[in-house]
């Protein structure tokens, strides 16, 4: 997978491999800063598509091939 930006991944879309609450398709909804400007961003807010239910994650899940994949599949 290509190297990912946390601070671009807003509003990117991703698809998971195993559906996650019946939900397959996801939106970056909001980049989660942290407190301190200097700190790295650690979390991402996604939304799922169909349902609108949102649940945060680390943004380094997304890396993972075994998890999502980039776009909707």
């Amino acid at each position: 997978m290509n190297p990912l930006n946390p601070k671009k991944l807003l509003l990117t879309k991703w698809t998971a491999v195993k559906p996650l609450a019946r939900q397959k398709h996801y939106l970056v909804s909001r980049v989660i800063e942290p407190e301190l400007p200097m700190d790295p961003v650690v979390s991402v807010e996604i939304e799922a598509v169909f349902s609108k239910a949102t649940q945060v994650i680390a943004w380094r899940e997304l890396q993972d091939d075994n998890i999502w994949r980039q776009g909707w599949v």
